[in-house]
């Protein structure tokens, strides 16, 4: 908790970082482009908030969600090429219609292959929902050098008969990708939940034979000449909106793809595609390796003294599955791993200093040792990016990030630096806090307290201060309870309803749900998976969204109505322990929260230019907003109240735990923002200014950012860039700002309903439906700050932000 008169101190500086934030938002989303994307990976990074720890969201530092694969996570650029997977959907019906695939189409050209064999993989038969479940290691090799057969003869006709037109140029383009999109997409959605070393290596083996396939449509000529055409027709000005922004992405987008390079350096540039493409599997494989690979085993109670329940039943559980067939939670053996629910219960509680310095170290050392060290391949992507960025004629790899993006480099780094500014005073109370708590305590550690200390002490302080013990919260919030509650929101404020559909759709584990979600007639509007728990053997750290299908009017199953979009959640949360549901913690909550929210931009899109529609050609910046504002709803009385309730006894989370838990809201939220602005400001430090091979290493650079980002320095050794994934195999690379920059938006869009009443049901039903209309339904076929304008009636302001950090509320008194 911050103390008052250490805010009174800093509350010019306060205010000039309000008016700041505000002048930075209305003054580049002027200038802004447009970039297809997909959220596949909040890899936990996904995106952390501002004002708690977003460990089990992220998969960087703290190995949870949100994210930065933002996967943040993480999120991967997408351009009109891109590899989320698309199939038909009947809206009228509510049916899913069969995509045609058929073999036969394929085996003239899919030697060696006999079509026999063809005819019985599962990635090129006809289906209606992707066959997750029958999918094998060995369908994929024969199964992708097919398909690129094929689409290679279609794009050679392409661009034999393209004319500037939306029928002769965009529609049988994106035809083409969708059929790549479909059979990649669900491979390397396989790779992240169910990963196994035949499945790498079939990847690995046919992955450049893909990327030369999407680098070819990338710079195809004819294409970007057709769309040149179109862009320079007397017909432009009577273009919708949707499709004057696909003509502009795609043509910068073939431009950063390298579409006007002569022949030599694009061979060049080809080849470094290809090679970062390779770089950033290794990268994620060794990260997961590296988390997989630390088991402790524990068999004296002792060590583990602190633990709650959840976390011994958890730690036995695992020891079970490893051989340990009579482990229990009361009398062990137990296994820690660090995977996020054991990696943060111990860091939390657990007594044993020696024991949370041990999964410390190895926790910020991941990846960096023997042949797991990830230290070269950044050095080499980073090389890489930066030789991609001037092949292009951009002076550092940050700038070629930034063309598709709303902010700029100067501005990104002038939002940093006043949170920074504003975070740094608020971050040594915080310490100052924990010390003096730990001194009362009769900590011996209290006067030399660390890294592996915080956590631990941080907790201690917030349930003597709030009275509220985290463990103590979880069954009160069942995951059963907590899905009810969050589709009963969506209800309220969305018009929707989400109903179970089990069995309609193949899966790829027993724990995967499936849902479809129906507009107020009845009918299905879109549909999404759920795979909510850890599985850290097989399943990648961190949460995420992902299309699994966008809305189109192009690939529409009955030529009239669109095409149904279909999205995937994965989480890595508290798997059921015994007979007990998931007991969540409240961040977990959180993070459920805020991945719905990215799923809820992609299915409630009203726009049918598929190119644009949900998710897909938003800027980088402004795709956390709906994320983040769900978020929101985690602290809103009748919302927490709907889903707290005790998985035994149905009893409703006490009113003045509530009250304590809001309060709670913004402890140590100095110290959360400068953990969330180093990473940030790392990232733009090495794609700017850091030149590979020269006297800094990597590490150097962290450190020197840390100075001023961290309170506590990292140790030494610390190597957590090894296992940042946003920026390595995510699309968070110079990107990671970005879920500072969309924290001002979702919390200015949240102040919406918090202007018309929280309690106010009818003017918070009227505002959730235009936030739907706006934000939600859009898409890319519009420019973020105008689609947040048409919502809020006005250009972002930063006060809620500041408000919601409780820093507002004594700067305005000072």
């Amino acid at each position: 908790m911050v103390a008052p008169n250490r805010l009174k101190a800093k509350t010019p500086g306060l205010v000039v970082a309000a008016l700041l934030i505000l002048n930075m938002l209305t003054t580049t989303t002027t200038i802004s482009v447009s970039r297809a994307l997909q959220l596949v990976r909040h890899p936990r990074p996904v995106p952390f908030s501002l004002l708690r720890s977003t460990c089990p969201r992220l998969s960087l530092s703290c190995n949870s969600r949100h994210s930065p694969s933002v996967r943040i996570r993480s999120s991967y650029p997408c351009p009109l090429w891109s590899s989320s997977f698309s199939f038909c959907l009947d809206a009228t019906r509510g049916r899913a219609t069969t995509l045609r695939l058929s073999s036969a189409s394929f085996s003239s050209r899919a030697a060696p292959m006999a079509t026999a064999d063809l005819d019985q993989n599962p990635l090129l038969k006809d289906f209606v929902f992707p066959p997750f479940d029958s999918v094998k290691p060995d369908h994929v090799r024969p199964g992708i050098r097919a398909l690129l057969k094929k689409l290679e003869g279609e794009l050679d006709e392409l661009e034999k008969t393209v004319e500037p037109t939306w029928p002769k140029l965009v529609e049988p383009l994106e035809k083409i990708v969708d059929k790549l999109t479909v059979v990649w997409g669900m491979v390397n959605h396989l790779k992240a939940v169910q990963d196994s070393t035949e499945l790498r290596s079939a990847i690995e083996e046919v992955q450049p034979e893909k990327v030369k396939f999407k680098l070819r449509l990338g710079q195809s000529k004819p294409i970007y000449n057709a769309f040149k055409a179109i862009r320079e027709s007397p017909d432009w000005p009577q273009l919708s909106e949707a499709r004057k922004r696909i003509v502009e992405n795609q043509l910068k987008e073939a431009i950063l793809s390298g579409v006007a390079l002569e022949d030599d350096k694009r061979e060049q540039f080809n080849k470094i595609q290809q090679e970062l493409q390779r770089l950033s599997q290794k990268f994620e494989e060794n990260v997961l390796d590296a988390t997989k690979k630390f088991e402790k085993l524990v068999t004296d109670k002792n060590e583990i003294e602190g633990l709650p329940a959840t976390a011994l039943g958890l730690a036995a559980q695992t020891a079970a599955s490893k051989g340990h067939e009579n482990a229990t939670a009361e009398n062990g053996p137990w296994i820690i791993t660090l995977d996020a629910p054991s990696f943060m219960s111990v860091m939390q509680h657990a007594r044993n200093r020696s024991l949370r310095e041990e999964v410390y170290r190895a926790y910020v050392t991941r990846a960096s040792s023997g042949d797991l060290d990830n230290t070269e391949i950044i050095n080499q992507v980073l090389k890489l990016r930066l030789e991609k960025a001037q092949l292009l004629g951009y002076k550092n790899y940050a700038e070629v990030s930034m063309a598709m993006k709303m902010a700029t480099v100067e501005k990104a780094e002038e939002l940093l630096e006043k949170l920074r500014a504003a975070s740094w005073d608020p971050s040594v109370q915080d310490l100052e806090d924990i010390k003096n708590f730990a001194k009362q305590q009769g900590a011996s550690e209290a006067d030399n307290l660390t890294h592996w200390d915080i956590s631990f002490w941080s907790e201690r302080l917030r349930e003597s201060k709030y009275d509220i013990n985290e463990e103590e919260l979880r069954p009160y919030f069942s995951l059963p309870k907590v899905m009810d509650g969050l589709f009963s929101l969506a209800k309220k404020l969305f018009g929707i309803d989400i109903e179970p559909a089990d069995g309609l759709a193949p899966v790829w584990n027993k724990d995967v749900r499936f849902y479809a979600i129906k507009d107020s007639s009845g009918a299905p509007i879109a549909y999404f998976y759920f795979d909510p728990y850890s599985r850290p053997a097989e399943k990648r750290g961190g949460a995420w969204m992902n299309e699994v299908v966008s809305r189109s009017r192009v690939l529409s199953p009955d030529g009239s109505s669109s095409r149904l979009p279909v999205a995937h959640m994965v989480c890595n949360q508290t798997p059921p322990v015994g007979e007990k549901p998931s007991l969540m913690t409240f961040r977990e909550v959180e993070t459920v929260f805020h991945e719905f929210g990215h799923a809820l931009q992609h299915m409630l899109t009203r726009q049918d230019e598929g190119l644009v529609a949900g998710i897909r050609g938003i800027e980088w910046d402004a795709v956390e907003l709906p994320s983040q504002f769900m978020e929101n709803w985690c602290y809103h009385r009748d919302t927490l109240m709907s889903i707290a309730k005790h998985y035994e006894t149905g009893e409703t989370l006490p009113e003045d735990v509530y009250k304590k838990l809001l309060a709670a809201r913004t402890f140590r939220a100095g110290s959360l923002s400068l953990r969330q602005l180093r990473f940030a400001t790392v990232d733009l430090e090495l794609h700017t200014r850091y030149i590979p091979g020269g006297s800094e290493s990597i590490y150097d650079v962290d450190q020197r950012i840390s100075q001023k980002t961290q309170v506590i320095p990292p140790l030494p050794e610390d190597r957590f860039l090894c296992s940042f994934s946003h920026i390595f195999a995510g699309g968070y690379a110079a990107g990671y700002y970005s879920y500072k920059w969309a924290e001002v938006l979702s919390a200015d869009a949240f102040s919406a309903f918090e202007d018309v009443g929280l309690d106010n049901d009818k003017a918070v039903i009227e505002t959730g439906r235009r936030f739907r209309e706006t934000i939600l339904a859009l898409g890319g076929g519009k420019a973020p700050l105008e689609v947040f304008v048409e919502f809020r009636g006005r250009e972002p302001s930063p006060e809620p932000l500041l408000r919601h950090n409780g820093l507002l509320p004594l700067t305005a008194s000072a």
